[in-house]
């Protein structure tokens, strides 16, 4: 059994898709741009990044969970020599045990975004 998780006044997806999906006692959050409330993208690296985490909160959240029940994140960023200006921001997100990660820098993202960031967490 699924179930879509939704946030009202979230920024909609670009693509189709569910923000987060619960299954099997993980919340498997799709990969959260630096989108605005507004739609406008946050400005530089560490913004982006913290944009980025805090729609996954909303998410999560909404999911009746929070930030401490992440156990993995995947980041995609367009520029690897950003690396430490991402992992300075992600890090203000996970204080205390951080979860299992992954980063990976790739050529392009959805609206010219600079990071975009996945999560798997426990229910």
């Amino acid at each position: 059994m699924r179930e879509a998780i939704l946030v009202p006044n979230a920024p909609k997806p670009v693509a189709p898709l569910s923000p987060a999906i619960r299954a099997g006692g993980f919340v498997f959050v799709s990969g959260q741009l630096p989108l605005k409330s507004t739609g406008q993208l946050a400005e530089g690296m560490g913004a982006q990044t913290k944009q980025c985490l805090e729609n996954m909160k909303q998410i999560l959240s909404a999911a009746g969970i929070g930030m401490d029940n992440v156990v993995k994140c995947t980041v995609f960023i367009t520029n690897m020599d950003e690396f430490d200006m991402m992992n300075t921001a992600y890090a203000e997100f996970f204080p205390e045990t951080p979860p299992a990660r992954s980063t990976v820098e790739v050529s392009r993202l959805a609206k010219g975004a600079l990071v975009e960031i996945e999560a798997i967490a426990l229910q």
